[in-house]
């Protein structure tokens, strides 16, 4: 043993702290222990889109922008998560209020949760035994463990785009614990103004072999009255081979009078 490795392991043992050894290391799952594993889980292959709207990649219907452009009252057949429909208290309504006086004039970096849920940007779902991904084409990304952990300490925890996330299976049944999430109003102007505070619940099954169906319900007494509750569901995205991201970079969204507007290259400003 050279002099400095001894000298080490002399300060771990006098301070009470033997040195790691070869049995103290987590060794890997041997092969058919981790194939095991894998096949106890569903398996959702290939991208997936929101099947409960039929709407544009801005998140409204083709019968909401008709009926709007006669002047008739549109229904609100709009993203179920954006907030509308929501039990939504007086400071719940004070935030949606100022949302849709100043939403049209933002841009959005993303759809962040829980939009990215409702979205009709595709989805992929990637399991593996200790955790989900769920992944956009916008690389909105959700890590929700299934490893048994719990939500960290409160000293460790402060609120995020995407949240803590964590889950466990009941059967084919993906359940999904979320908290401390960010304002979703603040990174996307489509995003409810919920507070910080808000506690989501998820729960996602494959029904047959091109549809996923599910709830999220959403408790928040800073902003609701009582649980909100939506309905979600996806069908399969056919025609799709791999997952294509969205480019950010040549963003030229504009408004001009509360309507959306494409603006000029930045060459040509």
């Amino acid at each position: 043993m050279r002099p400095g490795v001894a000298v080490l392991a002399g300060l771990l043992l006098a301070g009470g702290m033997a040195p790691a050894s070869a049995e103290d290391i987590p060794k890997p799952d041997a092969p058919k222990v981790r194939a095991a594993k894998f096949a106890k889980i569903p398996y959702w292959d290939g991208m997936w889109i929101g099947e409960h709207l039929s709407t544009n990649i801005g998140g409204i219907s083709k019968e909401f922008l008709e009926a709007r452009d006669k002047g008739e009252a549109p229904a609100r057949n709009i993203m179920s998560l954006t907030g509308f429909g929501a039990p939504w208290n007086e400071e719940g309504k004070k935030r949606q209020a100022e949302r849709m006086k100043v939403g049209g004039n933002r841009k959005a970096m993303g759809w962040g949760f829980p939009g990215m849920m409702s979205s009709n940007a595709p989805l992929l779902f990637l399991f593996t035994p200790e955790e989900v991904l769920i992944i956009n084409a916008y690389r909105d990304v959700r890590h929700i463990y299934t490893d048994g952990r719990k939500h960290p300490g409160a000293d460790d925890l402060w609120p995020t785009v995407w949240g803590d996330s964590i889950g466990h299976w009941e059967g084919d049944t993906l359940v999904i614990d979320t908290v401390a999430v960010k304002n979703p109003n603040i990174y996307f102007h489509g995003g409810p103004p919920l507070s910080d505070d808000a506690h989501y619940v998820e729960r996602l099954r494959k029904v047959g072999p091109d549809r996923i169906e599910g709830t999220v319900t959403i408790t928040d007494p800073a902003t609701l009255t009582q649980p909100w509750v939506v309905d979600v569901a996806y069908k399969r995205a056919d025609g799709f081979e791999r997952m294509i991201s969205i480019d950010f970079d040549n963003d030229r969204t504009g408004n001009e009078d509360g309507v959306n507007t494409i603006e000029p290259p930045k060459d040509e400003k």
